[in-house]
């Protein structure tokens, strides 16, 4: 069982492949890491060094593992932080490659461009090519709110709305739609739309923002799902590892080798709570796999 990993990377810190190569060997799913963007340490720090890596570089990375390996093995693609238009273009090709050799690959898709904070923070025409070659092909899209809602064009404030723009997006692709960073409650929400339903998972807010969380999740999202979790499982525990690896760190750092056991058994599970869908007959059934029919 592999994972084609392609998305930025830190020397110091877990954001990026930094974070999701570990958390999925942690669950025993290999990864093939290629980078987008290789940094001293995420920029959020007062200084920083590195920068992006070219489309072509990034292609020829692609090109030998194609030749050496013909994809075999290969159970799934994520993606994360691309960087540019013409990356998306790269990779939207990798996955039809990907497809045409191993049809029953998942493709996982965090469409990086942005938080409630800081706006967009890819170019417009990133945005714009992470939104039409990237997010229809995925199987699973994992969003927050702010990304949601421009994917969607309607507002994502609250689990209500994040589930009809889910619902919409479903609609243009991703069967499996995962929405980060919402506001329930006292904490924060994470909110599954799929096949079978829709769940919400809640957990205290904690204090500090939280750099690699969103990577994090995804990684063990994906790989709870290629272990044959269904979904409202899958949701539950890698949110629940994921707040364990954040309670457990620095401020905003995610403990992943100090609390490296939470990725496998996390200490407070967080239940998933099934939402009502109304009027969901007749959406856009997409590609087979990662969205789970039980509860």
């Amino acid at each position: 069982m592999a994972v084609l990993s392609i998305q930025s990377t830190v020397a110091r810190g877990h954001v990026g492949n930094a974070a999701a190569v570990f958390a999925l060997q942690r669950l025993g799913v290999d990864v093939w890491p290629v980078h987008t963007v290789q940094l001293s340490n995420h920029t959020a720090h007062a200084a920083w060094g590195g920068g992006a890596l070219g489309a072509g570089h990034v292609r020829d990375v692609l090109r030998g593992i194609e030749e050496t390996t013909g994809f075999a093995g290969l159970d799934a693609v994520l993606t994360g932080y691309v960087g540019s238009a013409g990356l998306a273009a790269v990779i939207a090709e990798t996955v039809d490659r990907v497809r045409a050799r191993r049809p029953a690959a998942l493709y996982c898709c965090d469409p990086v461009m942005g938080n409630a904070a800081r706006g967009l923070y890819v170019a417009e025409d990133t945005a714009a090519a992470i939104a039409s070659e990237l997010v229809p092909r995925a199987d699973m899209a994992t969003p927050n709110a702010f990304e949601l809602s421009r994917l969607a064009d309607r507002p994502v404030a609250d689990a209500a709305e994040a589930l009809a723009a889910a619902e919409a997006l479903a609609e243009r692709g991703p069967p499996t739609v995962v929405v980060t960073s919402l506001a329930a409650g006292v904490g924060l929400g994470v909110l599954a739309r799929g096949e079978g339903g829709a769940w919400l998972v809640e957990t205290p807010r904690l204090a500090a923002a939280a750099h690699g969380a969103g990577d994090t999740l995804t990684a063990l999202l994906l790989g709870r799902t290629l272990r044959g979790a269904a979904l409202p499982d899958a949701l539950s525990d890698a949110v629940s590892s994921t707040f364990a690896l954040l309670r457990a760190g620095a401020p905003g750092e995610p403990a992943l080798i100090d609390a490296q056991d939470a990725i496998a058994a996390p200490p407070r599970r967080f239940p998933a709570r099934r939402l009502e869908t109304p009027g969901r007959t007749g959406l856009h059934s997409g590609r087979a796999g990662g969205g789970g029919e039980g509860e």
